[in-house]
């Protein structure tokens, strides 16, 4: 595959990137490299990385728990204070080894640590190969409030190695799935049509749909880096469902989804709201709830949960002036950003995907 390539870092892929990962480390002339991982990938992932990375300078492996619970400032300052303890200086670079909580945590430390080091992101989760690892967005959770610290500055490169989705669960692959998904529903209906029809991919359609998902988030961060505009498109199921990811990480009565499980929820209630208040088609609504449904399993609402959901949503990072904004569709490939909904329309949202679940 072709790197893609951007004013500000490179997305290498597969055998490619490590070439361009050890000729990058070479040229640089770091003091030290330290790898950050998490229990999972430091099993699972960096006996691979490390057969694949090539260099004399000195190294140091960092690991955090692994888990969207762990992505926190608490995290940061154990990894700050490794980084001091282990002589880290400006010249030092962070390579993150991990999913979307390492990546994320990760660029933040970087990005803050000495006022920055150079980092690098080597995504091993599907979820991070399209969405995390690209665009520069770091940062950390606030309590179960969803990614309310932190900042946008890209790493120099992105490592994609597609052999680490053979150490991922199937709940962990449609997770990364539902970001793809969200691509195709902001840019590219046929691109949606196709994930929708998984029993016909193969292993190397996957390699080409996330280049494609890739290709797609880049160009929209490429245009509106610091979200001013159209990068707002690629917050479209996340309003809904970043309330209602944070609502099941903290009740005691509901179970944790991941990620992508909750944005796929958010989707089929930003579509409901897409049709009432935009006109968005009935029948593409209809389709789309039913494909979700195939790949997610339902989850129950009942009246005592949306009171608390709803009071989430104004921690969202789109709402401006006490506004909670939403990116609705007008039509598939077509966002429309800050849109208003009332309480009383996304109760109804709710209620659409109650009865469609049975």
């Amino acid at each position: 595959m072709n790197s893609i390539e951007t004013d500000t870092y490179k997305v290498h892929f597969n055998s490619k990137g490590y070439e361009e990962l050890n000729r990058y480390i070479d040229d640089h002339n770091f003091s030290k490299i330290f790898i950050l991982v998490d229990s999972n990938t430091h099993e699972h992932c960096l006996p691979v990385f490390m057969s694949q990375l090539q260099t004399r300078t000195e190294f140091e492996i960092i690991e955090i728990e692994a888990g969207e619970e762990f992505k926190t400032i608490e995290t940061c300052l154990g990894v700050w204070n490794a980084l001091s303890e282990l002589n880290a200086d400006r010249k030092s670079i962070l390579l993150n080894l991990g999913g979307g909580v390492v990546t994320d945590l990760g660029g933040f430390v970087a990005s803050t640590f000495k006022r920055g080091i150079k980092y690098i992101n080597i995504p091993t989760s599907l979820l991070a190969m399209v969405d995390a690892s690209v665009g520069g967005k770091t940062g950390v959770d606030l309590g179960t409030v969803k990614n309310q610290v932190g900042v946008i500055n890209s790493g120099d490169i992105v490592l994609i190695d597609t052999t680490f989705l053979d150490t991922l669960p199937q709940n962990q692959l449609k997770s990364g799935l539902a970001e793809m998904l969200k691509h195709g529903l902001i840019k590219d209906k046929a691109y949606f049509e196709t994930l929708t029809d998984l029993s016909a991919l193969t292993l190397n359609d996957l390699d080409d749909l996330i280049y494609e998902s890739v290709v797609i988030k880049n160009n929209i961060v490429t245009e509106d880096p610091n979200e001013q505009g159209v990068r707002k498109h690629l917050n479209f199921g996340h309003t809904l469902g970043h309330a209602i990811e944070s609502y099941c990480l903290e009740s005691e009565n509901k179970e944790q989804l991941l990620h992508g499980e909750a944005i796929a929820i958010g989707m089929i209630l930003e579509c409901y709201l897409s049709a009432e208040l935009l006109e968005f088609s009935k029948t593409d609504l209809a389709a789309i709830t039913k494909a979700m449904h195939s790949i997610y399993k339902p989850v129950l609402f009942e009246d005592k949960d949306y009171a608390p959901i709803i009071e989430l949503l104004k921690y969202d990072k789109k709402n401006e002036h006490g506004n909670i904004n939403f990116v609705l569709l007008e039509a598939i490939g077509c966002p429309k950003i800050d849109c208003l909904v009332s309480n009383d329309l996304i109760l109804e949202a709710f209620s659409y995907y109650n009865k469609s679940t049975t």
